[in-house]
């Protein structure tokens, strides 16, 4: 090393520290109730080395004040506020959202495809497209593409009933993935496939691409949201260039044929075409828009409906009396119906409501939910002992969803799975100790898509199959130490077995009707 390296090397090292140093003091400048923090790790080096599951990691985290109604941690260097009271979670996501309009989303990436969608845009361009697509989510809209996503059922529970008995033992992920595919897909794109008889389908392949960076490289994710910059600086990203300009083209390709041949379609890229015309302050959805949407789309449901279906199968088969009665309730349907199942009468099934509740409870899609602070904003004391704290412009705030939800406060023995805690429907819904798809303006604006296609799934498997626990399913439930979201140990392994007590109507390949 030449001399005049040396100082050199001590400026920048001293720099660095007094960097650190500054950040990790941040709680403690401002006088808001913290936990200590880690250097360079924060408060997530239990996650980071696999030694805790993240969701395991958030609860712990969440208990360890629990007379406190928030407080302060460290995700690496990031300071991070925890909001523990479900007043003040309300108080922030609806009544004062104006305040805390935006999260960090994925704007910072290089693709497109992820930072020009409505989950990663902010502030205006945020109201703008949110108010255009807004109409496309609506009952009546969503009630249009239920028969694509029933002959998407259909296809998918009649190849499932029809494997062989040796070979019921399967990793339901992996099964639900390619029937979510298959939805969005029709739902999405307009495009018809079945991965169960083809998964090597190009939808299906770029959809494991997109989901298995987020499952494989958690800690990479983890520290580029850290530093953003570097992000752009080294041209990150997420998607293959062959991915991008996949669904890029598909889109393009979509809207000039049915331009050319007047073909309409319901599906999300008609109700999108449908409202190119209309601007909303001087804005209108451009083929760009239109792709980032629609990708958006089929990445949330591709993955997050398909997990939510397997912890759902999980605990049917973990129940079996939770089965049968929802088997029951379905049969019920059938006979009365004649199999002519319509919208209205899958939405009108108490029980199927209540377990789809209750899955969502002990498995929220979402951990947490995030807002960055907009303008100084004065929280109420963390304790009665202390004074009000003024949260800073750009604080970034948690509701640790999967926490409050499991918490024995607001639920009764919350380990437990039982759907008949939401037989009042009132009880929870609406609730800010209740919310699986987020709450206020920015909660996911495709829940009700999502149910219904979770809700479909599960009333055909349930007419066709029956499920069962096998050598390899986790029990009881142990979530995995890999990567940031919900999964067992192992996968979602169960045996799934062809009914024989199938109803007739659903023996004789009775179609649903729209």
């Amino acid at each position: 090393m030449e001399y005049w390296q040396i100082p050199l090397f001590i400026v920048i090292v001293i720099l660095c520290i007094h960097h650190l140093f500054r950040r990790y003091n941040y709680f403690k400048r401002h006088g808001i109730l913290h936990v200590p923090p880690v250097m360079i790790l924060g408060d997530v080096a239990s996650v980071v080395f696999r030694r805790t599951s993240f969701g395991d990691y958030l609860q712990k985290l969440y208990s360890s004040k629990p007379d406190a109604k928030y407080f302060g941690f460290y995700v690496t260097t990031q300071p991070i506020v925890l909001l523990r009271d479900p007043e003040l979670i309300k108080e922030v996501f609806v009544k004062n959202y104006e305040s805390f309009l935006n999260r960090r989303g994925l704007a910072e990436f290089n693709d497109p495809l992820f930072s020009n969608n409505l989950f990663s845009l902010r502030g205006q361009k945020w109201r703008d497209v949110r108010t255009l697509l807004s109409p496309a989510f609506t009952s009546s809209k969503i009630k249009i593409m239920f028969t694509l996503m029933s002959d998407c059922a259909i296809d998918f529970t009649k190849s499932l009933s029809e494997i062989s008995a040796d070979k019921g033992d399967m990793d339901m992920k992996n099964v639900f993935s390619k029937y979510t595919n298959d939805v969005i897909a029709t739902c999405a794109f307009g495009i018809k496939v079945d991965s169960m008889k083809n998964p090597t389908n190009q939808f299906y392949l770029h959809g494991k691409e997109a989901t298995g960076f987020f499952e494989t490289r958690a800690l990479k994710i983890l520290f580029l949201r850290t530093f953003p910059k570097l992000m752009k600086l080294f041209g990150f990203k997420f998607l293959s260039h062959n991915a991008t300009i996949f669904f890029k083209d598909i889109v393009k390709t979509t809207i000039a044929t049915r331009d050319a041949e007047n073909i309409i379609r319901p599906d999300m890229i008609q109700l999108m075409m449908d409202i190119r015309g209309k601007r909303v302050n001087e804005r209108e959805l451009n083929i760009d828009d239109m792709t980032a949407q629609a990708f958006i789309f089929f990445l949330g449901g591709f993955d997050t409906s398909s997990t939510a279906m397997s912890f759902a199968a999980h605990e049917l088969a973990a129940n079996p009396d939770v089965q049968a009665k929802l088997r029951q309730e379905i049969d019920e349907v059938l006979v009365s119906t004649n199999g002519k199942v319509t919208y209205e009468t899958i939405n009108h099934l108490k029980y199927l409501d209540m377990v789809m509740s209750e899955v969502l409870r002990l498995y929220p899609p979402a951990l947490y939910v995030e807002r960055q602070c907009e303008r100084p904003y004065e929280f109420p004391p963390v304790l009665p002992s202390e004074k009000s704290v003024i949260i800073k412009k750009g604080q970034i705030i948690w509701a640790p969803v999967y926490a409050i939800q499991r918490d024995e406060k607001y639920y009764d023995k919350p380990e437990k799975f039982r759907p008949e805690r939401f037989s009042d429907k009132n009880a929870y819904h609406n609730s800010p100790c209740y919310i699986p798809f987020g709450l206020g303006p920015r909660m996911c604006i495709a829940n009700r898509f999502a149910l219904l296609e979770i809700k479909v799934l599960l009333f055909h498997l349930l007419a066709r199959c029956e499920l069962k626990p096998c050598a390899k399913t986790t029990l009881p439930m142990k979530f995995s130490k890999k990567g940031v979201f919900l999964t067992p140990e192992g996968g979602f392994w169960l045996n799934v077995q062809r009914r024989s007590d199938m109803h007739p109507a659903i023996r004789n390949n009775c179609m649903f009707n729209s």
